[in-house]
């Protein structure tokens, strides 16, 4: 499916199902441990697929550089919906909209890296 089709298809999914990603009033970003989960999910999960350090893999870059085009809303709406008809799950069992939307502004500003684990 050419880019062009598939934002549009994200798109008027996230119309179809009657609410955005980035809607009117968001709530706060998630807590600090949350984040935390949120980093290595990424990081372990989507990185089985994009590459562990993101550049790509099966699935595309998730840089900052990769994603620079692409605006917030379908990003976040393809963390949370899917692509239906790829590889590319829908990851709304494991997160709600808001942590979608808080996945993607860092993923568009550059993912961080796992915070080191605390020494005995």
């Amino acid at each position: 499916m050419p880019r062009a089709a598939a934002l549009l298809t994200t798109t008027a999914l996230v119309a179809w199902c009657g609410h955005g990603v980035a809607g009117e009033a968001a709530t706060a970003d998630p807590a600090p441990a949350r984040q935390q989960q949120l980093v290595r999910m990424v990081r372990q999960d989507c990185g089985s697929c994009h590459g562990m350090r993101l550049t790509g893999g099966l699935g595309p870059a998730l840089t900052r550089e990769a994603l620079a085009d692409r605006p917030l809303v379908s990003v976040a709406a393809t963390i949370f919906h899917g692509r239906p008809g790829t590889p590319m799950p829908p990851w709304r069992a494991m997160l709600n909209e808001r942590e979608a939307e808080w996945i993607a502004q860092r993923l568009l500003a550059g993912f961080p890296e796992e915070a080191a684990k605390a020494s005995p």
